[in-house]
């Protein structure tokens, strides 16, 4: 299935690359160029997380059922559709309902190409696959925005129809590609059962009753609230209002996180595929720790604004770090914890969770970060702490070949060899 999996990666990386045109530009869009005002910048924004929320409960059913392929594509034509809306959008109502139909094709798509990820690989390469396609993504948002921001002008609405034209034919090439992607008529997930004395079936009983999926959605939580949910709100209020730096340099520091991610990813993924999953994602929580103490240095270490801007930088290149060894650890735990029958319902469950977190984050984050500088630091370096607490724990609940997927037996071929006096014996050939 190796041409499988590469075709869903470039589909994957080219979404991302479409969003990364328009992402960036969101609030200037709707409140600058199209003049509709910050009030509805704000609800069009909200809108677009919100709408994630109200079409994953019914998307992993619909993966189950339907197979991940079909859903993946009417997702990414309800996202060019919303997308191509929004770049022609000029009233409140039309903003509005544009990116609901943008956000919910998005969400959808997520579940539907990890489900996808994980019918064309094995335990032993899901964590490869899953590492290569957050690379890749990073890659495609970094890139389109780079370009996005050579494109746009603010006195030239054209120009911002033209960046949700690109993103809208984005999302039909990744309709178009995976078309073309021929997937295993028996996904190769034998060993993708819960082990914790859950009952076979299907539906929210089984997924709530399996303790293991459970921990890691609490888990889930956490990591995405006290990382992803702070990046564009209360990290950005405290770097500017605690800090001191300038708003600019919160895109250098958000390039460093992508840097970071970009460049170390594989590095990192080399150190990380062999060993078991709950101690890398207890070292995250470390790392992450370790970062608000730097951010925490930056607002209250009374340091010159040359040291400050360098500490904050350096925040968000840790939580790069810890971002890049996430990657190849939870995605493909969650698809190794899903009964057979349940694959796309655990991915959509997940998908969840990250979405509840990256709502309540910034809520919680923004004024915090802006007023509350110091509980805010000590606030977060206790959740980071969690974080490892949590992994450990959750660790305690995972087979050592769901922890640890490496232990997993290569296969090898045996052949029969006979010797002048004597039966027959076997003989291991060279393993594959």
């Amino acid at each position: 299935m190796g041409a499988a999996l590469r075709r869903i990666q470039v589909g994957s990386a080219l979404s991302a690359f479409g969003l990364g045109f328009t992402v960036p530009y969101l609030y200037v869009y709707v409140a600058q160029v199209r003049d509709l005002g910050a009030g509805t910048a704000g609800v069009v924004l909200a809108v677009f997380a919100m709408a994630a929320l109200g079409v994953l409960p019914f998307t992993g059913r619909a993966i189950d059922r339907r197979g991940p392929l079909p859903v993946l594509i009417v997702a990414a034509g309800l996202a060019a559709v919303g997308a191509a809306a929004l770049g022609v959008a000029g009233s409140v109502t039309t903003a509005v309902l544009s990116a609901a139909v943008l956000g919910a094709g998005t969400a959808v798509m997520q579940p539907a190409l990890a489900t996808m990820l994980v019918w064309c690989s094995s335990t032993t390469t899901r964590t490869r696959a899953f590492a290569t396609q957050f690379f890749l993504q990073n890659l495609g948002l970094g890139v389109g925005g780079l370009v996005g921001g050579q494109i746009v002008d603010v006195d030239k609405p054209s120009s911002f129809t033209l960046l949700f034209l690109i993103e809208a034919v984005m999302f039909v090439v990744l309709a178009v590609v995976a078309a073309t992607v021929r997937m295993p008529r028996t996904p190769s997930i034998s060993g993708a059962r819960p082990t914790d004395g859950s009952a076979p079936g299907s539906g929210l009983r089984v997924l709530l009753s399996h303790r293991a999926m459970v921990q890691l959605c609490v888990l889930g939580f956490v990591l995405f609230f006290a990382c992803y949910g702070q990046f564009e709100s209360g990290l950005a209020a405290y770097g500017t209002e605690a800090a001191g730096i300038e708003p600019s340099t919160l895109g250098i520091a958000l390039a460093a996180n992508t840097a970071v991610i970009v460049v170390a990813q594989f590095v990192v993924l080399r150190l990380v595929e062999r060993r078991r999953r709950s101690r890398v994602i207890a070292w995250v929580g470390l790392i992450w720790a370790f970062a608000w103490i730097v951010a925490g240095y930056a607002g209250l270490g009374h340091g010159s604004r040359t040291m400050a801007t360098a500490a904050m930088v350096s925040t968000y290149a840790l939580f790069g770090l810890g971002e890049s060894m996430l990657s190849p650890t939870v995605a493909p735990l969650v698809a190794d914890l899903a009964p057979e029958a349940m694959v796309g319902q655990y991915n959509s469950a997940f998908a969840l969770v990250k979405q509840l977190a990256l709502a309540v984050g910034p809520a919680v984050g923004g004024p915090m970060g802006a007023t509350l500088h110091g509980l805010y630091i000590v606030t977060f370096v206790l959740f980071s702490l969690g974080i490892t607490v949590l992994a450990l724990r959750l660790g305690r609940q995972l087979t050592p070949v769901q922890d640890k997927p490496s232990l997993v037996a290569v296969p090898s071929r045996v052949v029969a060899v006979s010797l002048p006096e004597g039966g027959p014996v076997t003989a291991p050939a060279t393993a594959h």
